[in-house]
């Protein structure tokens, strides 16, 4: 008796969290359609939804707070310019995404020609550990130096696209579809390439660790 209702009760919790995301996503979509169409309070729904996102993802990829908050401020410049571009509204997550990515390719680009040509660029090594505010205690070890070492030592191991679907996955949030939406590959490309960095994440005792601790 006790199994079945253990049973019933995920089954009830599966099918509000499925509801819940259905929801968020038809709001979204709502947002995104009202944001073309000129609606300015919209974009700037828009902005409020994705901002801890996006921020923390480039963050993690920068390891630099004023260098996250300028390209964050830049990739939702480029949302407002390009929102009209966007085919599918319910695909905004994964397009919002591929823009930060590609911002944040480009910067890298930029700061390799700067250091090629002997300009100094600094390097932000303070410790930003409460720099925002986030919802669970994972994501509040990104911003912790030992994690971020390690993570880094995990990832420098990996392909990379290995390394670049494991990030979308676990430190982004993003779920298959979206990441194969935002890399531009298969879904099964995508799966294959995650299994294989989760089957080295396992062998990598020093991160699981760190996750004890939270």
């Amino acid at each position: 008796m006790f199994f079945e209702s253990k049973s019933c009760f995920q089954r009830l919790s599966q099918e509000s969290h499925s509801e819940l995301m259905t929801d968020r996503k038809d709001q979204i979509s709502e947002l995104v359609e009202d944001a073309r169409a000129g609606n300015r309070m919209a974009a700037d729904q828009l902005v409020s939804l994705f901002h801890e996102d996006i921020f923390r993802m480039v963050y993690y990829r920068t390891s630099s707070r004023m260098d996250a908050e300028d390209l964050t401020q830049d990739i939702f410049v480029q949302m407002f310019k390009n929102l009209r571009s966007l085919k599918d509204a319910g695909r905004f997550r994964a397009w919002l995404f591929r823009i930060a990515l590609n911002r944040i390719r480009d910067f890298y680009r930029k700061k390799s020609v700067m250091a090629f040509w002997g300009t100094t660029v600094e390097f932000d090594d303070t410790d930003h550990s409460d720099a925002v505010p986030h919802e669970t205690p994972a994501d509040k070890l990104i911003m912790e130096k030992e994690f971020l070492n390690q993570l880094n030592q995990f990832t420098d191991k990996l392909s990379k696209m290995e390394r670049e679907v494991f990030i979308l996955r676990f430190i982004d949030h993003l779920g298959i579809r979206e990441i194969a939406d935002t890399l531009k590959k298969g879904e099964s490309t995508i799966k294959t390439h995650l299994y294989r960095a989760l089957k080295k994440f396992r062998q990598t005792p020093g991160i699981h660790d760190l996750l004890k601790g939270t």
